[in-house]
């Protein structure tokens, strides 16, 4: 991507105000989630714990799934976000009022988890639908890049920023984020929606269940959504950082912040390589690889004993990874028609969460029961073999060349 399109695209208001907005929510998010790890592993000392952050926070993805993707076809995408970022504010609020007042226990943070869960399970769908409505025409492909990068930026910041803000304060994470949803939604609501209006649709079946058949009916997106959500589902390493931190590596909560960092990265990093250097050949292939890749390096993870090697592993998952990411943003976005983003997003992230959330609650359990290191290794062995079951499965996807 030139400097002249990155120009064209910043100039553009509506996307200015986007970009904005998607970037403190998300950088609230990661400061959330290494806050609230490291709170409910102090309280608890409870590997099973810290999997139920994940469970929860996935549960409102596929009870809602349907309901979701319909609200981002039939609503105004701005407000839906920005009614979610609100509801994040108050629900931060919450938070640091119990964290200052000394009342703030593991069923109060499982609690605010479920809120969380809810209105992001809304917000993500309605705000990936929104992004095509406000960069400059023809330049979606640039814009879902920057979007990218807005994600890894807050990703990489966000958990530092966290971990550092708890060493100081345990109260400070949860002001912070308070303030950045606020900023969020302050953002959005200068966002005017340049698409055409959608027609409101009853809820029918055909149409909650659109986005469904859309996927199955598609199976190279079918494809690259199972093949990325097992493998994180398998390799979620992630959740069970607080105890690698803390029992393994001997560090505290500004170490779980550069270790929870590691990852975003190694995606920016990825990121940056692929504007310039796209991928333009063996598509699929190369998304393979980049799993197996994955799954090797989880294991490494697993069995580090030194910080330097620990964030070395995760940095080499988070680049590989970046690689489906592009790959599934990309055929998603070019395959949906505008009038089904909403309901195909929602399908879509339902996957991504059914991966990252679920996969914690995955881990957890497994730690739990055989250990941490064990868990975590099983998961990276478990990544390669579904990786080389689904070059059996998905031949179309194997096939995939170019991104077009």
């Amino acid at each position: 991507m030139s400097i002249h399109s990155t120009r064209l695209l910043f100039a553009h208001r509506p996307f200015l105000l986007f970009f904005g907005a998607s970037g403190f929510s998300e950088l609230a998010y990661q400061i959330a989630f290494v806050a609230l790890g490291w709170q409910v592993y102090a309280l608890s000392g409870s590997a099973f714990d810290l999997g139920l952050i994940g469970l929860i926070q996935f549960l409102p993805s596929v009870i809602f799934v349907f309901v979701i993707g319909h609200a981002a076809d039939n609503y105004p995408r701005r407000t839906l976000v920005q009614v979610c970022q609100m509801v994040e504010a108050v629900t931060a609020l919450f938070l640091t009022i119990g964290s200052y007042q000394g009342w703030l226990s593991v069923m109060n943070i499982f609690i605010a988890v479920g809120v969380l869960g809810m209105a992001m399970a809304f917000e993500g769908p309605a705000a990936a639908a929104l992004l095509p409505a406000v960069v400059p025409k023809g330049r979606l492909t640039e814009g879902t890049t920057v979007g990218s990068a807005i994600y890894q930026i807050g990703a990489i910041s966000g958990p530092a920023i966290g971990g550092l803000a708890f060493a100081a304060s345990p109260n400070l994470p949860f002001v912070l984020m308070t303030l950045l949803w606020a900023f969020a939604a302050v953002f959005n609501q200068g966002i005017k929606n340049q698409s055409n209006e959608i027609k409101s649709e009853s809820p029918s079946s055909d149409s909650l269940f659109a986005g469904v058949a859309f996927v199955k009916n598609n199976p190279a997106i079918l494809g690259t959504l199972s093949l990325d959500l097992f493998a994180v589902l398998l390799g979620g390493a992630t959740t069970l950082l607080p105890i690698f931190a803390k029992d393994i590596l001997q560090t505290g909560p500004l170490g779980l912040g550069v270790l929870r960092s590691a990852p975003a990265l190694g995606a920016l990093l990825m990121t940056a390589y692929l504007s310039r250097y796209p991928l333009n050949k063996a598509v699929g292939l190369r998304m393979f690889q980049s799993v197996i890749i994955f799954g090797a390096a989880t294991i490494v993870f697993a069995f580090s004993k030194v910080m330097w090697l620990s964030i070395f592993a995760l940095f080499l998952m988070g680049a590989v990874d970046m690689v489906s990411v592009i790959i599934r943003s990309s055929l998603v976005q070019l395959s949906t028609p505008d009038d089904m983003r909403g309901r195909v997003n929602a399908v879509n992230f339902l996957f991504i969460n059914t991966s990252n959330q679920l996969g914690g609650f995955e881990s957890g359990m497994t730690a739990a029961i055989f250990g941490t290191v064990p868990a975590v290794a099983i998961g990276g062995v478990g990544t390669i073999l579904i990786a080389l079951i689904w070059m059996r499965l998905f031949p179309s996807l194997k096939a995939v060349d170019k991104l077009e």
